[in-house]
């Protein structure tokens, strides 16, 4: 691969230079804000503790929050990991940014992003952890990517156009490689932009050694729903992201048995390959020492029916939840240096997930719908001397582009799609103008079968139209139907004309082609 380096030469700093040296009145220069943007892989807001009643309690995640703001309205514009970080890096919807799903797209990396524009600005750009783009970065001074979804243990790397596999644990290797980015590679007369993205929480939810066995006596409760019928929601009963049903017992939950004996899907052929080549003696003779009793206390068992539904589900949690112990160390190691060096009072933290994810709900794991746990993703931010609290704002992935743009002082671009949050941080403002959100979800026929929808939530309704080869309309009341059991389409017309004029309006200002005619 060869790596484009974009130098900026005198007569495009000019113009740019009130970005990097803002007077105040007194005539006294003012420092840039550095941006440390740390973005997960399905990470759920239901496991994070600062978003109240929690799986799992995780203070550095929570510090972010705690000593800023945390968003508890916060949404994607698209639910699956490519497409969601191209609308993150672009500020616009997939159908503006041309990377609609994971099987036949390549992100175009000559179009904008705010990492372009910031380099442009004067601001040293690094890009560290999942890409998933499938294109070569462009907009970074420097990039180290994992290939593809990456692998948890000893995985390889693409470091400005060069491969090498790092032993150790995919977490703390990503936080390692930006603590020494931050201290050895950076130039430290220039303000920053830290991509910092991991892997985890990702399936197959791999914990890092260290962490195994952490939520083993931890007593967890079926959500409400999980046995869910879907009965009015026939998208919902097409999918195929059922525990129960569609997790792998030898590929998601790591019952790769010597013997051989257990069985479930075409998955476990890959399974059994991943727990067989990705560890290093040593690391293979620690995992087998936890996980080797699980296995032959699950084949004595013999489970069925609901009891194998629930056992996979507990195992599910286990696993998920200490990867997230792992994230959530690292989060404080990342904390812990830019305290330490005296760049926590100049930088603008940002905690997000590409999407949300399911922890049980209506039976399920993975993301891809619209409903709330997979299209709602947790959002913290901490601006120095800003803001404190939670916001209700109804804010989306569209909108990380504007507010980087704006904090460095650069001129948010006409075709951006999202706003800036900026308002928000420093306390000016405490909402947005805005009444609705749109989403687009386009993978189908893809794995899952989740049906290709589009639709638009308020702060209080959700309408969702399913398209392709079905046409079916779901409409939800969010403050009496939290978890979208009733689907009352059909129920309030009054309600169903207002939502469709304000999803046309939406889909006219986005200028999204894919429409539904009355």
């Amino acid at each position: 691969m060869k790596v484009k380096n974009i130098k900026l030469t005198m007569h495009m700093l000019c113009p740019i230079a009130g970005a990097l040296l803002v007077s105040s009145c007194s005539g006294e220069e003012k420092k840039p804000k550095n941006i440390v943007f740390i973005m997960t892989d399905d990470h759920s807001y239901q496991t994070i503790s600062a978003y109240g009643d929690s799986y799992i309690n995780t203070p550095n995640i929570d510090r972010i929050g705690n000593e800023g703001v945390i968003f508890t309205n916060s949404f994607v514009a698209n639910s699956i990991s490519g497409p969601s970080r191209a609308c993150a890096i672009t500020g616009k919807h997939s159908h503006k940014n041309g990377y609609m799903n994971n099987i036949d797209c390549t992100f175009d990396g000559t179009q904008q992003t705010f990492p372009k524009l910031l380099q442009q600005a004067g601001y040293e750009t690094a890009l560290i952890g999942k890409w998933h783009l499938i294109s070569e970065p462009t907009g970074f001074d420097y990039w180290n990517i994992l290939i593809g979804q990456g692998d948890y243990y000893n995985p390889f790397f693409i470091e400005n156009g060069e491969q090498k596999q790092v032993e150790g644990y995919a977490t703390t290797i990503t936080t390692d490689i930006a603590l020494d980015w931050l201290e050895h590679k950076r130039d430290k007369n220039k303000p920053f932009c830290l991509m910092l993205h991991h892997k985890a929480p990702h399936r197959t939810w791999m914990p890092e050694l260290c962490d195994l066995g952490s939520f083993d006596s931890v007593k967890l409760e079926l959500p409400a729903n999980f046995f869910d019928k879907y009965e009015g929601r026939f998208a919902a009963s097409a999918q195929e992201m059922g525990i129960f049903k569609d997790m792998d017992l030898v590929y998601d939950l790591k019952m790769a048995d010597k013997e051989n004996e257990i069985h479930s899907s075409y998955l476990e052929k890959w399974g059994r390959k991943l727990y067989e080549q990705d560890f290093t003696p040593e690391q293979k003779t620690l995992w087998d020492a936890y996980y080797d009793p699980i296995i032959a206390d699950f084949k004595s068992k013999k489970l069925e029916g609901e009891d194998l539904a629930v056992w996979k589900y507990e195992r599910y949690m286990r696993d998920y939840l200490s990867v997230i112990k792992s994230v959530d160390r690292n989060v404080g190691r990342v904390m812990d240096y830019l305290e330490k060096n005296g760049l926590l009072e100049n930088t603008l933290v940002v905690y997000v997930s590409d999407q949300g994810f399911y922890m049980g709900e209506h039976g399920w794991f993975d993301k891809r719908f619209m409903y709330e746990e997979s299209f709602r993703t947790p959002l913290l931010m901490r601006l120095p001397n800003g803001k404190k609290g939670k916001v209700d704002a109804l804010v989306q992935n569209i909108d990380y582009a504007p507010t980087f743009l704006e904090l460095a002082g650069v001129d948010v671009p006409d075709d951006i799609q999202g706003v800036s949050l900026l308002p928000i941080l420093e306390g000016k403002i405490d909402d947005l103008e805005r009444k609705s959100l749109y989403y687009h979800f386009y993978e189908y026929p893809s794995e899952h079968s989740v049906k290709r929808h589009y639709g638009i939530r308020t702060s209080r309704y959700k309408l969702v139209h399913f398209y392709n080869d079905i046409d079916e309309w779901e409409l939800y009341d969010l403050q009496k139907d939290p978890s979208e059991m009733n689907n009352i389409y059909d129920e309030n017309l009054p309600l169903v004309d207002s939502l469709k004029n304000e999803l046309r309006l939406l889909q006219e200002a986005y200028d999204d082609s894919i429409r539904f005619s009355y």
